[in-house]
């Protein structure tokens, strides 16, 4: 079962990322530790695309690295 886009969310702000608001229903989010931005697009309430959810669990897992220092 997909996550939900708010879910996404809450992990990125956990994990110490910062939302920058974008165009619609899309947000960026920057971490100093993460190179470049992870772009989110969808309402709250919507299911994850797949590509999404993975691209949120790299970004996390590259900080956790990063913060181990890997």
């Amino acid at each position: 079962m997909p996550k939900k886009i708010r879910e996404l969310k809450q992990l990125l702000r956990q994990q110490g990322f910062t939302e920058l608001t974008g165009k619609g229903s899309h947000t960026n989010w920057i971490h100093p530790l993460y190179i470049g931005k992870l772009t989110v697009s969808g309402k709250d309430g919507l299911d994850a695309k797949r590509y999404l959810e993975k691209a949120v669990q790299d970004a996390l897992e590259e900080v956790r690295r990063k913060q181990k220092g890997e």
